[in-house]
C-alpha cells in the first residue's frame, strides 16, 4: 500500500456528539408570550397600585401614563447611553482579556504567573469597588507634551467595567483552550505543528465555538452591572429615572418608574440569554 505524505494526515477531531435537538419553536413561542404576558401585567398592575395610592390626593394631578410617556424619551435616551457604555467596556474587556488568557497558558512562567495573578484579582474584586477605584486614580486629564487629552467620568467609568469584564474574558479564553483534548496537541505535534500553528490553525478554531455562549452572558450581566456608574456621578437611566421622580415629587410613581426601566433592560438583555441558551445547546460535547 503505498504510503500518504505526511502532510496529508487529518489532525483528530474532537470527539462530538449531535447536537441537541433545540425547544420546538412553538414552545418557545408559548413561553415567551406568557413571560411577556406576566411582564405586561406586571406592569399594568404597578401602575394601578400607583393609581390606588394617589386616589386621595386633594389636588387633581397627572395620569400616571400621561407621566410616564413624558419622561420615558429621557429615561430611554439614558438606557441607550448604558447600552453604549456595556459594548464599550466588552469591546476594550474583550481584546486584553484574550491576551490575558493567552498569557495564562504560555510556556513562559513568568508570564503565566503574572496572567493568572491579574485574572485572579479582578475576577473576585467586586465591580463597584474597582469603578470607585478607577473613578479617583486616573486624572480628569492627560499631559502628553504639549497636549492635554481629558478624561471625562464616562470614559473612566468604561475603564472601570472593563477590568473585571477582561478578568472573566481571559477565563472564558483559558477554559475554552482546556477543552480542548490534549491528543489535539499531541496529534499536531506529531505533524510537525509548530506550537503557534498548533494554537492559531487547530485548538482556537475548536474553542471559539465554546466561548460564545459565555461570553455573551457576560455580556447581558455587564449590561445589567452598568447601573452601577450612577453611583459616582453619571447620568445614566438609574440617574434620569432619581431626577424624573424628584422634578415630580410624587411617591406613588415610584414603582412605575422603576417597573419601566426595568422592562427596558429585559427588553435587551432577555433576547442575548435565549440566543445564549440556543447556542449552548448547538455546541454541547460529550466525551
Amino acid at each position: 500500500m503505498k504510503a500518504l505524505p505526511p502532510n496529508s494526515l487529518p489532525v483528530l477531531l474532537t470527539p462530538t456528539r449531535p447536537a441537541l435537538e433545540p425547544l420546538p419553536a412553538f414552545t418557545t413561542f408559548v413561553q415567551s408570550r406568557a413571560l411577556a404576558i406576566i411582564l405586561v401585567g406586571g406592569f399594568i398592575l404597578s401602575c394601578g397600585i400607583s393609581a390606588a395610592l394617589s386616589a386621595g390626593a386633594t389636588q387633581p394631578q397627572p395620569s400616571i401614563l400621561d407621566v410616564l410617556l413624558k419622561w420615558a424619551p429621557l429615561i430611554g435616551g439614558g438606557f441607550l447611553f448604558n447600552i453604549a457604555v456595556s459594548i464599550a467596556s466588552m469591546a476594550i474587556g474583550t481584546l486584553s482579556g484574550v491576551l490575558l488568557g493567552l498569557g495564562q497558558i504560555s510556556p513562559s512562567r513568568p508570564i503565566a504567573k503574572i496572567s493568572w495573578f491579574l485574572t485572579q484579582f479582578f475576577r473576585n474584586s467586586p465591580w463597584l469597588v474597582l469603578l470607585f477605584f478607577v473613578m479617583f486614580l486616573l486624572p480628569f486629564e492627560l499631559k502628553l507634551g504639549s497636549l492635554t487629552l481629558p478624561l471625562p467620568a464616562w470614559f473612566k467609568a468604561i475603564i472601570g467595567l472593563a477590568l473585571p469584564v477582561m478578568a472573566n474574558v481571559a477565563e472564558i479564553v483559558r477554559g475554552g483552550i482546556k477543552s480542548i483534548p490534549f491528543s489535539q496537541w499531541e496529534s499536531a505535534e506529531s505533524l510537525a505543528f509548530s506550537r503557534r500553528q498548533i494554537l492559531w490553525q487547530i485548538i482556537l478554531p475548536q474553542a471559539f465555538k465554546r466561548m460564545i455562549p459565555p461570553w455573551m452572558n457576560l455580556y447581558a450581566i455587564l449590561t445589567m452591572a452598568t447601573t452601577l456608574i450612577s453611583v459616582v456621578g453619571i447620568q445614566d437611566s438609574m440617574t434620569l429615572t432619581k431626577a424624573a421622580l424628584v422634578a415630580e415629587g410624587r411617591l406613588d410613581l415610584y414603582l412605575p418608574f422603576y417597573t419601566m426601566l426595568l422592562l427596558m433592560f429585559f427588553a435587551y438583555c432577555y433576547p442575548i440569554a435565549r440566543l445564549t441558551q440556543s447556542l449552548e445547546r448547538r455546541v454541547a460535547v460529550k466525551f
